[in-house]
């Protein structure tokens, strides 16, 4: 008679992790602890360099621990890790699909590596297309496949052996809402059909609350685990919505952030969510002395107001508004600072971006949304002059592009949505580099280079490696070396993919202030709630503009009676399901 399987597919016993470099000895994992349960989606959340991926790879016995011991699925993951690694599926953060192969070319060549038996592959293939939706499109190359698609084929991979412990490290990053909505859809239906156990790690906490329980680690250790509702309730009395008539939601958020018994405050829907340090109600007039038409409201809590106090706690720090990006200009509100009519780019008789127009204003920050493959990055490309416009006309800060790119370049900075530094070179010598592309020397490259290492806190690692560096120091480097110029517009790219809520709202206070010195910042992002910050913003469709204004009126244009308050997240999807519904009829 075998024995019953253990409730826990996934146990940590006292594990820890450290990784030695050159430059120093890094605690990924510290006494780790925790369980797995069966049958259920956990979620692993914390932010960055918090050593998810380094417990992933340990249960996935592609590490050793130098402390304590894991039990996978009964095993023991150090001593067994080959059979581990064969009765698990692991979907690293960048999956190895092969570009210049076929979908199907890909299934065959994970089937192959994985043993699955040629009998059993049509039946199973059958199912993951039908699952993925990837049907269709078996014969495409993967290097031609969306962000969305390129995420659903190395999950079909992943499970071309059906796995009873699926480890999903950071699945949807970079990917945008419709396509996250699909991939939790497959996942929820591998727990409800297949009977498998989830282990996902996400920057996303509205994902983290769609899960059974949540771990959170902080520095290598777990700070708190539960269901996402227990760790909300905790919240209970501490979280309120405060609202100023006629105030710009950024405005009011740099006033408030830091200020006595204020632990986060973030834009939202217009207004500001702030987060208290304990459960006395805070004061509008204590928060704000001059606006006497400020009022502050209770709020339900929800799964990221508990992360966030929980990793405040741990770290002991206090909230404190970031210091500026960029000196201050003197500038008036409503100069035109980009203008686009009648925008298009061809690739041969494909148009990846058709008739296209808009205005932003100095000082305004611009949203350019749509799912993957909508035209959002080829439309930066021509509007930094990286890319010549087959159609229409374009202009930055009063130059015309198509006949002075390289002058209207010298007016611009540009943040890509993937970090392209050079990684072999430090982070004094990033900033040197770009300083003298932009045409700096002397005095003021050395000026701007001491700028970005006190006021980005980039001097305690100015001589490290920028490959080494955690997410959120590549994102702060990435925007010194874009501002070393001090430009008058700034491009950013998916700016924030990946990178955790802290870091985040880090992030967007230097933007916000950017921006109040009169920089006109122009984002794409697939993070909804972070287009909140944005003043107004167009989404596109297939290359087209599909809906612009600011993010009450998107919101308001996808108001119906089955959501008579959409988030952003539901009003872009909305959006984008009605132009797809509108192109099939």
């Amino acid at each position: 008679m075998s024995s019953p399987e253990p409730a826990a597919v996934l146990a940590l016993s006292a594990v820890s992790k450290t990784f030695a470099s050159r430059q120093q000895r890094s605690q990924a994992l510290d006494r780790v602890s925790l369980t797995v349960p069966r049958g259920v989606v956990t979620g692993l959340v914390g932010p960055d360099g918090a050593g998810k991926t380094t417990l992933m790879r340990l249960c996935a016995g592609l590490l050793a621990p130098d402390e304590g011991g894991i039990q996978v699925l009964g095993l023991d993951a150090t001593r067994d890790s080959l059979a581990v690694q064969a009765s698990i599926g692991y979907m690293p953060q960048r999956f190895g699909l092969y570009e210049d192969l076929s979908v199907q070319e890909n299934l065959d060549l994970y089937a192959d590596l994985q043993g699955v038996p040629h009998a059993e592959r049509e039946t199973r293939y059958a199912s993951l297309m039908h699952m993925t939706g990837l049907a269709p499109f078996t014969s495409r190359l993967a290097g031609r496949l969306s962000g969305g698609m390129k995420q659903k084929l190395g999950l079909a991979c992943t499970l071309v052996r059906p796995p009873r412990l699926l480890l999903l490290d950071e699945p949807t990053v970079g990917v945008d809402p419709v396509s996250r909505r699909e991939l939790w859809s497959i996942v929820y239906r591998l727990v409800q059909e297949e009977g498998m156990s989830v282990l996902l790690s996400t920057a996303y906490l509205d994902e983290a609350e769609r899960c059974s329980e949540v771990v959170l680690l902080h520095q290598g250790r777990v700070l708190g685990s539960g269901t996402p509702a227990e760790l909300s309730a905790r919240m209970q009395g501490r979280v309120y919505r405060l609202r100023l008539p006629g105030s710009r939601a950024r405005t009011l958020q740099a006033a408030v952030t830091g200020a006595p018994g204020v632990l986060d405050a973030v834009v939202a829907g217009g207004d500001v969510r702030l987060v208290m340090e304990d459960s006395t109600p805070p004061d509008p007039q204590g928060l704000l002395p001059e606006a006497h038409e400020a009022t502050v409201d209770p709020l339900p809590p929800r799964f990221e107001d508990a992360f966030v106090t929980l990793i405040k706690a741990g770290a002991g720090t206090a909230p404190s508004q970031p210091a500026p990006a960029g000196a201050s200009k003197d500038w008036t509100r409503g100069e035109s600072m980009i203008r686009v009519q009648g925008l298009a780019r061809r690739f041969g008789d494909f148009y990846a971006v058709r008739d296209l127009s808009f205005e932003v204003d100095r000082g305004e920050v611009f949203g350019l949304l749509g799912a993957n493959g909508a035209g959002k990055t080829t439309t930066f490309r021509m509007l930094c002059g990286l890319l010549p416009a087959s159609e229409g006309a374009l202009s930055v800060a009063g130059v015309d592009l198509r006949s002075a790119p390289a002058r209207a370049r010298a007016r611009i900075g540009y943040m890509s949505q993937k970090f392209s530094l050079y990684g072999n070179l430090s982070v004094c010598q990033n900033l040197r580099f770009f300083a003298s592309t932009y045409g700096l020397g002397g005095r003021r490259r050395q000026a701007r280079i001491d700028w970005a290492l006190e006021h980005l806190e980039l001097g305690p690692m100015a001589d490290h490696e920028s490959a080494a560096l955690p997410l959120g120091y590549k994102q702060r480097l990435a925007l010194a070396c874009a501002l070393m110029h001090e430009p008058d517009i700034l491009f950013l790219d998916e700016p924030t993919s990946g990178v955790d809520p802290l870091a985040r709202r880090e992030f967007w206070g230097r933007i916000n202030q950017l921006a109040e010195a009169g920089v006109t910042v122009l984002v794409t992002t697939h993070f909804m709630e972070e287009a909140e910050y944005c003043d107004r913003m167009a989404i596109m469709a297939a290359g087209t503009l599909l809906a612009m204004g600011t993010p009450a009126e998107i919101k308001a244009a996808a108001r119906n009676p089955r959501q008579p308050a959409p988030s952003m997240e539901e009003a872009f999807i909305h959006l984008i399901e009605q132009a797809e519904q509108e192109t099939a009829a």
